[in-house]
């Protein structure tokens, strides 16, 4: 079984950066394709930007792209978010997730494409 942790959260101030992590244990990461996704109360889930098992492929929300970077190290089991230029609207619960194949997705029945969520890490961006 994949477990997946997410470390990394806290307040920051706008313009500030934060660099979330997400460790796996119980499988290699090798076979998986990596998002991060993020949540405020009442509302839906977010892709923020995914990549493929091999790194080939990388996609970003809009709402990030040239802000935020993803990453992986597969020889370490881990994916990370590097988050730069942080604004209050990117405060939220941030998740990673994986799904088994070479391709990820930012879109689409989340909770059906992914087979593996971790619990969580909050981001909180305020003056």
């Amino acid at each position: 079984q994949l477990q997946l942790v997410e470390s990394g959260g806290g307040l920051v101030q706008p313009g500030e950066s934060l660099t979330l992590s997400c460790d796996a244990t119980g499988r290699t990461l090798d076979y998986y394709a990596i998002g991060w996704f993020r949540q405020v109360p009442g509302k839906e889930r977010e892709g923020v930007s995914c990549i493929s098992s091999n790194g080939d492929t990388i996609e970003y929300a809009d709402s990030v792209k040239g802000r935020f970077t993803i990453s992986r190290d597969n020889a370490k089991n881990t994916v990370g978010l590097q988050m730069d230029s942080l604004k209050p609207e990117d405060t939220a619960v941030y998740y990673c997730a994986a799904r088994r194949g070479r391709l990820c997705s930012l879109m689409g029945d989340l909770s059906r494409i992914y087979d593996y969520w971790g619990q969580g890490t909050q981001v909180t961006v305020s003056s």
